[in-house]
């Protein structure tokens, strides 16, 4: 797969995750068979502010090129590690219900993607 398209997948799936958390956390999460308060309602869409500027840095880092690119993918690499490293434990000790599985699923590929082409093909950053 070509980087700008793995960089707009991503920042597709950012602004999606995004949206969802700043507009209607309590829905989506309920999806996942969790119950915020309303103090966890304003956590949540600070998360979704964040995972907006995250698909803002993506979707518009897709055309640069040397060192500005490689810091937007070494970024989008770590939060996708640690992301991954959060469902794991989520999956494992978490609240939340099967579709946790999902949410792996994306921070894996996610993974899988942005250290390919921080790791194996830094030429491309």
């Amino acid at each position: 797969m070509k980087l700008t398209l793995f960089m707009t997948l991503a920042a597709i799936v950012a602004l999606l995750f995004g949206l969802a958390f700043l507009l209607v956390p309590a829905g989506l999460l309920s999806l996942y068979g969790v119950t915020l308060d309303s103090g966890g309602q304003w956590i949540a869409r600070y998360l979704g502010s964040a995972f907006l500027a995250i698909a803002a840095m993506t979707w518009l880092g897709r055309a640069a090129s040397g060192p500005g690119l490689r810091a937007i993918l070494v970024g989008d690499f770590v939060l996708a590690i640690t992301g991954l490293l959060v469902a794991i434990f989520d999956r494992l000790y978490g609240v939340g219900n099967m579709l946790v599985w999902s949410t792996l699923g994306i921070y894996l590929l996610l993974s899988l993607g942005f250290g390919y082409f921080v790791l194996l093909k830094p030429s491309t950053s």
